[in-house]
C-alpha cells in the first residue's frame, strides 16, 4: 500500500496572469522587485525563473493546465473560446468548469479534508466541480478583476464640464485626445475605426466575428465614452456655499443625472467636486479632490437592458481650473454590488462587503495617454488592495489551509501598451499620431506595473513565517514583438481572413455593389483560420456546409502548411510562421485531438501577438517573453537553491499534491518536481 506523507500543512499559490520571468529577472537584478527577490532567496526556482508553458498560451487553457496537471488536448480547453464541433462560425465560452475533462487539484485537497480557497482562478474553477464542504470558490468566469463578467454594468468614461457648454450630453466612442475636450459644443467626427473585431458577448454559444486585416498604414483613433456638461453659479441647493459653482454629471449611458458642486479651498481656489443624488441632499455621494483617486463610491446604475442596480465606481478629478471655469473627471466602470452568484458559499460575500467593501471595478483603458494610463494603474491599485484584504479575511474566518489565487493586473494592463516596448512599433505609432509618448515612457509604464505587482506579492510574504509554503506562478507572459503584430493570422477569437483569403482558401461574400461583406462564403471556402492557432478544413460530412472531400484532406493540409511557410513580413522580408503541423503531430505541444483544428500553427518571434499565437518559449523586445514564471518557497521546498530542472506547467499540480500528501489529480500527466523538494520522494 502506498502511503502519502504531508511535507507541508498549508500551501498558497499566488498566480499572476501574464507575469513574465524574463522581465521579472531584470527587475530583481535592478533591485525593483524586492518582495519577489525575497521569495527567490528563501525558496527554489530556476535561475531564469522560467516555467515551461503549455499551449495555447492563453488564459483559460493554461490556468486549467496549472490546476489539472495535464495539457490542453487532455483537459479539452484549447482556447479562450472552444470551437463548435459542427459550425465553424460558432464558438462556446471556455471558462466553464463543466467543459473541463480533467480533475482539478483543489478537489483532491478539499476532499482530503483541507479547507481550500479558489479565488478568481480563470480556468475551469466555476462552477465548483466538487461538492466537498471544504471547497470555497469565488468567481472564475472571466479574466480581469473579480466579477468583471458577472457584475460590470458600465464602461470607463471621461466627464468634462466648462462654462461655455449649455447642456449635458453623453457621447459614445469619442476621441479622448480631441482638442478642447471640455469647451466645445459639438465634438468633431471621429476617424473611421479600423475593423478588428472580436466576439461581442460571452454567452454559451456565440457567432464568431470576422477578423479582417489590421492595416498598419491606417490611423486608429482611440475611443472612450465622453460626457460634457455646463458649469454655472450654484442655485436651488439645500446647503451650498455662496461661491460654489454647479455642474450636472451623467452616468449609466446618460440614464442617471447627478448634480455636483465645485468647491473652493481655504485659499479661494477651486479644487474639489462634491457629487450629490439631488440638490436637496445634505451629504454628497462622494467628494473628489484634485489628483486623488477615490474608490468605493456607491450609487445607482443601469445596465444596457435598463435594469437598475446599486453600483460601485472609482473616480479621479483630473483637472479643475483654479477659477472653476472647467474640469475633467475619469469615471471607472460600474459594478453591481449585489451579485452573489459566483460566490460559493454565498455567505462569504456578506462579510467581505462589510469588512472590505464591494468588489471594485476592473480598470481597462486602451488609450495610450499618460493621464488615462495613470487612472488605470490607480484603479488596479484599489483592486489589489481590496483583494489582499479579502483573501486575508477569508483565510482567517474560514480557517483556510490551501489557496489557489489569481491576479490579472499584469496581463490586462500589458494588453493596452506592451507592443510599444518595441522601438519600431512605438515610433511607428507616434508618427501616425496615435500617441505622443516615447519608447522610454512605455518601458517606465512596464516597470511601474511590475513594482505594483511586487507590492501585491509582498502582502502575502508573512505567510512564509507562519509555516505556509508559497508558489508564485503565471499562465503565460507577454511579448513586445519587434516588428509589431502580424494581423493576418493569430486572432485569439475571430476569424483571420487576410492570409487565408490571399492564399485562396477562404472566400468572403460580396453585396450587389461589389463591397465585401462580413460573411464567409462557405460554398467556396476550403479552409479557415480561427482562434489563435487553428486552421480547420471545411470538410464534407463534418461541417454543415463542407465542400472538401475527406480523401483530399491530407494533400490540402500539405499545401496549406507549405503556403504558410512562404508568408513573409512586408518590412523584414522574413517568414512569419514558426511552425505548422497536422492535428496528430500537435500532441508534441499538448494540442491536437477533436477540440483542435486540422492544422496547428505558431507565429514566429517578432511577428506574434503579445501572447496566444506563438510557442511558449518566444522572446520579445525589452526582456519580454511568453513563458510563465515559477518560484516556490516554504516547508517542503529547498531554500536558497537554483535548479537546472526544466519545470513544466503540468508539474505544478502534482508537486502541490505531493507536498500536501494528497492523491494526484486523476488525469495529471506531470510529475512532482523532485529536484526542488527538501525530501527524497
Amino acid at each position: 500500500m502506498l502511503e502519502r506523507k504531508a511535507h507541508a500543512q498549508k500551501v498558497m499559490v499566488l498566480g499572476v496572469d501574464g507575469l513574465d520571468p524574463r522581465f521579472s529577472r531584470r527587475m530583481i537584478d535592478e533591485g525593483k522587485m524586492p518582495n519577489l527577490a525575497e521569495y527567490v532567496k528563501r525558496g527554489v526556482c530556476r535561475e531564469d525563473l522560467v516555467l515551461l508553458g503549455g499551449h495555447p498560451t492563453i488564459t483559460p487553457p493554461m490556468w486549467t493546465t496549472l490546476a489539472t496537471g495535464c495539457y490542453a488536448n487532455v483537459h479539452g480547453i484549447t482556447g479562450f473560446y472552444r470551437q463548435h464541433p459542427e459550425d465553424l462560425s460558432a464558438v462556446t465560452y471556455a471558462l466553464d468548469s463543466r467543459d473541463c475533462k480533467a480533475e482539478q487539484v483543489w478537489n483532491c485537497t478539499s476532499e482530503a479534508g483541507k479547507k481550500t480557497l479558489v479565488f478568481h482562478w480563470p480556468g475551469s474553477s466555476w462552477p465548483p466541480s466538487s461538492d466537498s464542504e471544504n471547497l470555497f470558490v469565488i468567481d472564475g468566469t472571466s479574466p480581469g478583476s473579480l466579477g468583471m463578467a458577472t457584475s460590470q454594468t458600465e464602461s470607463d468614461f471621461l466627464f468634462g464640464a466648462a462654462e461655455k457648454i449649455n447642456e449635458p450630453k453623453y457621447i459614445s466612442n469619442a476621441d479622448p485626445n480631441v482638442v478642447a475636450l471640455c469647451v466645445v459644443e459639438e465634438l468633431p467626427e471621429r476617424s473611421k475605426q479600423v475593423e478588428w473585431d472580436f466576439a461581442e458577448s460571452t454567452s454559451l454559444i456565440d457567432k464568431m466575428s470576422v477578423c479582417y486585416d489590421f492595416d498598419l498604414s491606417k490611423s486608429v483613433t482611440p475611443k472612450i465614452d465622453l460626457v460634457q456638461s455646463y458649469i454655472r453659479p450654484a442655485s436651488g441647493w439645500a446647503n451650498a456655499p455662496a461661491d460654489a459653482k454647479e455642474t450636472s454629471m451623467l452616468f449609466s449611458f446618460g440614464l442617471i443625472q447627478r448634480p455636483a458642486l465645485l468647491l473652493k479651498n481655504d485659499k479661494g481656489i477651486y479644487d474639489r467636486l462634491a457629487i450629490y443624488k439631488n440638490k436637496k441632499a445634505t451629504e454628497p455621494i462622494a467628494t473628489l479632490e484634485l489628483g486623488v483617486v477615490q474608490g468605493n463610491i456607491i450609487d445607482d446604475g443601469f445596465d444596457k437592458k435598463d435594469e437598475k442596480y446599486t453600483v460601485v465606481r472609482t473616480m479621479k478629478l483630473l483637472e479643475m481650473a483654479e477659477d472653476g471655469s472647467m474640469l475633467k473627471v475619469w469615471v471607472s466602470a460600474a459594478m453591481n454590488v449585489n451579485v452573489y452568484d459566483t460566490w460559493h458559499p454565498q455567505r462569504m460575500y456578506d462579510y467581505i462587503k462589510e469588512t472590505c467593501g464591494p468588489t471594485p471595478p476592473t480598470a481597462s483603458i486602451y488609450e495610450n495617454t499618460e493621464e488615462l494610463h495613470q487612472c488605470m494603474m490607480a484603479g488596479w491599485e484599489i483592486t489589489i488592495d481590496w483583494q489582499i484584504k479579502a483573501m486575508h479575511e477569508i483565510i482567517k474566518r474560514e480557517g483556510i489551509e490551501v489557496v489557489f489565487s489569481h491576479m490579472h493586473d499584469v496581463d490586462l494592463v500589458n494588453h493596452t501598451f506592451i507592443r510599444n516596448l518595441s522601438e519600431y512599433t512605438a515610433e511607428n505609432m507616434k508618427k501616425r499620431g496615435l500617441h505622443n509618448l516615447t519608447h522610454e515612457d512605455f518601458v517606465r509604464w512596464q516597470e511601474d506595473l511590475y513594482v505594483l505587482t511586487d507590492k501585491y506579492l509582498g502582502a502575502f510574504k508573512h505567510f512564509l513565517d507562519e509555516g505556509w509554503s508559497i508558489i508564485v506562478t503565471s499562465d503565460h507572459a507577454q511579448v513586445s514583438p519587434k516588428w509589431g503584430i502580424y494581423p493576418h493570422l493569430g486572432s485569439i477569437i475571430g476569424y483571420c481572413i487576410g492570409a487565408m483569403e490571399e492564399l485562396g482558401y477562404t472566400t468572403m461574400k460580396y453585396d450587389a455593389d461589389g463591397n465585401k461583406l462580413r460573411e464567409v462564403d462557405w460554398s467556396k471556402t476550403t479552409a479557415i483560420a480561427n482562434r489563435s492557432n487553428d486552421i480547420w478544413i471545411n470538410l464534407k460530412g463534418r461541417q454543415e456546409y463542407g465542400i472538401v472531400d475527406p480523401a483530399d484532406k491530407y494533400e490540402l493540409e500539405e499545401k496549406i502548411m507549405t503556403d504558410l511557410y512562404q508568408l513573409k513580413h512586408p518590412v523584414s522580408g522574413k517568414r512569419v510562421v514558426a511552425l505548422a503541423v497536422r492535428n496528430k503531430d500537435a500532441v508534441h505541444f499538448g494540442l491536437g485531438g477533436p477540440e483542435c483544428g486540422d492544422i496547428i500553427y505558431f507565429l514566429a518571434e517578432g511577428y506574434n501577438g503579445d501572447h496566444g499565437d506563438s510557442l511558449s518559449t518566444a522572446y520579445g523586445e525589452e526582456d519580454t517573453s511568453v513563458s510563465p514564471i515559477f518560484v516556490a518557497a516554504g516547508p517542503g521546498f529547498k531554500s536558497g537553491v537554483y535548479t537546472d530542472r526544466i519545470i513544466r506547467q503540468i508539474d505544478v499540480a502534482p508537486t502541490i499534491a505531493a507536498l500536501l500528501g494528497v492523491r494526484m489529480p486523476a488525469q495529471a500527466e506531470g510529475s512532482p518536481v523532485y529536484q526542488i523538494l527538501d525530501w527524497e520522494f
